[in-house]
């Protein structure tokens, strides 16, 4: 068993007990609609017509569900059980539809999944893939599953945000810096439930990826838009939220805006 499943079942776990209430706890949150919205774009830009999409770190199937309304089969996977139950309820039209298949899996074990494709595009949402310190192998496995001239996305959480430093001027030093000396992970916690994650720059993915895929892709990720966790910025400021999205709209792709966000947004393509 790789080192790095322990962590992913700490995550799985998290997330799992995390569940019934995870919709609800973001349900009202306007930057995580923002969020949504601009990865989902950014995916759909990258997608020919019914596109055979594998999900990774699927969660409770809020990003499955939207692409399998726009035409797009999802097979949804996942390693924490609460989520995939979830995800079941949620996605049973679409599932007996065969618009949805889920299957339990853990994306550092792909090389165990049950329906192996080849898809024309493998995505994976807010960070998932940070919860193992072998993203290299995580990739590495993308060959066998993605046809010749299809896509993966990932949105992954990298080394520095600059909203998050910028903490440091009101005192929250450890938020400020906890992605400076992460290099063996960081504790991170949702609603009290606690998993190690690691970060990750877009240029730990390039150098291994350059040889068989192009890059197509790479967005800054509430770069201006503050994070999603300072909580009602956007509703207590919905001018200021206007305008740092119109900034980062202009920006997102321009150095080095790409690079500073809470998240980034990459593409690369199958040669």
């Amino acid at each position: 068993m790789s080192n790095t499943i322990p962590h992913e079942l700490q995550a799985g776990a998290a997330f799992s007990k995390q569940s019934a209430i995870f919709d609800e706890i973001y349900a009202d949150n306007t930057i995580v609609h923002y969020k949504r919205k601009r990865v989902r774009g950014h995916f759909l830009n990258q997608l020919k017509p019914n596109s055979n999409i594998l999900e990774l770190n699927s969660g409770t199937g809020e990003d499955a569900i939207y692409f399998a309304q726009q035409g797009h089969p999802v097979h949804a996977t996942d390693i924490a059980e609460g989520m995939q139950q979830k995800l079941i309820e949620k996605a049973s039209p679409f599932i007996n539809k065969l618009q949805i298949s889920t299957e339990l899996c853990s994306f550092t074990q792909l090389d165990e999944l049950k329906r192996r494709g080849p898809y024309d595009a493998i995505f994976s949402n807010f960070g998932g893939l940070n919860c193992t310190d072998e993203l290299d192998k995580v990739i590495a496995s993308f060959d066998s599953l993605l046809k010749a001239g299809g896509v993966a996305t990932m949105v992954i959480i990298p080394k520095f945000c600059l909203w998050e430093s910028l903490l440091i001027f009101k005192g929250k030093f450890k938020t400020a810096t906890r992605r400076w000396f992460a290099g063996k992970g960081r504790t991170a916690h949702i609603e009290g439930q606690y998993f190690t994650c690691w970060y990750y720059n877009p240029s730990y993915l390039t150098k291994r990826l350059k040889k068989d895929y192009d890059l197509v892709g790479l967005e800054g990720l509430c770069t201006f838009v503050p994070p999603s966790y300072i909580e009602g910025f956007a509703e207590k400021h919905p001018g200021s939220f206007r305008v740092l999205a119109s900034l980062e709209q202009r920006f997102k792709s321009s150095f080095p805006f790409k690079y500073w966000g809470d998240y980034f947004i990459i593409s690369f393509r199958k040669k």
